[in-house]
Formats: C-alpha cells, sequence, structure tokens
C-alpha cells in the first residue's frame, strides 16, 4: 500500500528526511512518532504526493508519486492536515463533505447517501458554517471530509488535535471502525495513549531518520530508544519500567524482583509467580478494552 525506498528529501541546503525505507502493507494501523521537527509532517507529504522525493523512491497505492499526478494519487489516499482551517473551504458542513464525492463520483444519489453517513456518524449539522464551529467541531467536519471517500490508505496528522477527551475516544473509534473495514492507516500522534490503544505498529523518526519500525508493545517499552526520539511512554508501561528501576528489579520481559539482589535475603520480595512487564502490558490492554465499551 505505501513503500519508502531510500527515500531522501530537504528544504533548501536543509534535510527534512534522510534514506528512510519502510513498507506498510494494506489493512495496517500504523503509528509515526517523534518530536516536533523529526520530519513527520515532512514524511506524510511526501507519501501522498505534495512533496516528491530528492532521491529514493515512494510508492502510493500502486504509484510511483514522481509519475503521476497528485490528483491520481488522492483517489485512493485520504490526508488529513494537522490543521484543519488549511482544509476547510466550503460554507457549510454538507458543501464540504459533498466537495470530494461530487467531483469523483457520478451517482449523486450515492454522493449524497455518503455524506448523511458521515453527519451522522460525527453527530454534525451539515448546514453549520465550519468556521464557525469550535476547533475540534472542525478537526471533525475535516475527517468526515476525507473518510466520505473511503480512501484505501488513510494518512492522519494529529487527527485528535483540540478534541476533549469523549470526542478523542469517539474520533479513534470510527478511524478504528474503518481500519477494521481494511483501510489502511499512517497516523501522526503525540498522544501517547491513543498510540498504544489503537495502533498496532509503529515508526520512530529522529531527526529525519527512522529509528525504529516495530510492533507497539516493542517500542513503548524501549526506554533508550524512546529517550533518542524524545518521546514519553503511555501512562501503563511507564508504570512498568518506573517499578524495574527499583533495586533489584528484572529487566523487561522477566519477572519483577524487589529488595536486595541476593535471592537468599530474608527481606527480598519475589513476585516472579505474580505478573511481568508483558503481564503489565496485557493489563493495559485490556483496560483499554474496556475503556471502550463503556464509552469513555
Amino acid at each position: 500500500m505505501l513503500k519508502f525506498d531510500h527515500v531522501s528529501f530537504g528544504y533548501g541546503d536543509e534535510g527534512a528526511i534522510s534514506d528512510v525505507s519502510f513498507e506498510i502493507k494494506a489493512g495496517e494501523f500504523v503509528a509515526l512518532l517523534g518530536e516536533n521537527g523529526a520530519g513527520k509532517s515532512t514524511l506524510c507529504r511526501l507519501a501522498n504526493g505534495l512533496l516528491k522525493p530528492s532521491s529514493g523512491t515512494v510508492i502510493a497505492g500502486g504509484h510511483d508519486t514522481r509519475r503521476v499526478k497528485t490528483s491520481v494519487i488522492a483517489r485512493s489516499i485520504g490526508f488529513l492536515f494537522q490543521n484543519p482551517d488549511r482544509q476547510l473551504c466550503r460554507n457549510t458542513v454538507r458543501e464540504e463533505i459533498s466537495l470530494g464525492l461530487l467531483s469523483d463520483m457520478s451517482d449523486r444519489a450515492e454522493a449524497r447517501r455518503r455524506c448523511d453517513e458521515m453527519l451522522a456518524l460525527f453527530s454534525l449539522d451539515g448546514n453549520r458554517d465550519p468556521f464557525s464551529m469550535s476547533r475540534g467541531e472542525r478537526q471533525q467536519a475535516a475527517l468526515a471530509s476525507v473518510l466520505a471517500s473511503r480512501p484505501r490508505l488513510l494518512i492522519l496528522d494529529e487527527p485528535t488535535t483540540g478534541l476533549d477527551y469523549r470526542e478523542r475516544g469517539k474520533t479513534m473509534e470510527i478511524i478504528s471502525r474503518f481500519n477494521d473495514e481494511g483501510t489502511t492507516i499512517l497516523m501522526i500522534s503525540h498522544d501517547m495513549e491513543i498510540t498504544a490503544d489503537f495502533a498496532r505498529r509503529a515508526l520512530v523518526l529522529s531527526h529525519g531518520k527512522l529509528l525504529a519500525d516495530g510492533g507497539i508493545r516493542e517500542i513503548m517499552r524501549d526506554r533508550l530508544l524512546l529517550e533518542t526520539a524524545s518521546l514519553l511512554p503511555a501512562q501503563m508501561p511507564a508504570l512498568a519500567m518506573m517499578l524495574l528501576d527499583q533495586e533489584g528489579a528484572a529487566w523487561p520481559g522477566s519477572a519483577l524482583k524487589f529488595g536486595k539482589n541476593d535471592d537468599s535475603a530474608p527481606d527480598a520480595l519475589d513476585l516472579s509467580d505474580v505478573f511481568t512487564l508483558d503481564d503489565m502490558l496485557s493489563f493495559a490492554s485490556r483496560m483499554s478494552s474496556l475503556r471502550k465499551a463503556a464509552g469513555l
């Protein structure tokens, strides 16, 4: 669905992306992590053809982005900007959602049906002026307009920015639903709780270089990697690593043990039969599922 092959890109003399390679398969949910200025937004603009690589190749939706027009790529790849005001351009929410549908579809009845579906899904008033709405509502309207076209690949630049707790949960549930139905997701997020709850894989960028590519649980428990990329783990992995810092604690993947390093010491407390770091991460996953089920 998306492949970067030794891709580099720079603004003038300043390099933003340097020799980045990875591949995202259809149906994956991948988080793109990194500190401010790491190159995340640049990478996403390369992924949808808004930017062309200085060297290397980007294959998006089966197209070499340097050989086709951005409009061709946009037929199968949806992009949500971090700032919705850069995306919204119509007088009503209904017109905004319908804009892409009417330009791509000859079936006007189906376009209206999809628009109504998005309005209901996000609980939006189709007659409202987008710029009279709150920041969070504008973000949801922009996302609705992208999802209405049912892209095969959805690229999200901070989709929960400006949303309150319940709005974040609802928005991510909608995104997750589309992923379950086959839409591939590439999501930039600084919200590590959201990332841990929904993504299954993570790419970690730092100063334009790809530091890591792996399962979300492995990324969250790699302290050295997180420190190098100036990232903080989600709460449960952070708690597990804090416990591991106690005197005599074992390293990740093994049982937690507190007290003196000497196992024979009478005041040593061995919890090896109680829980491990993996147990704590599994517990965090279960708690996330319960929160989703409760609509929290």
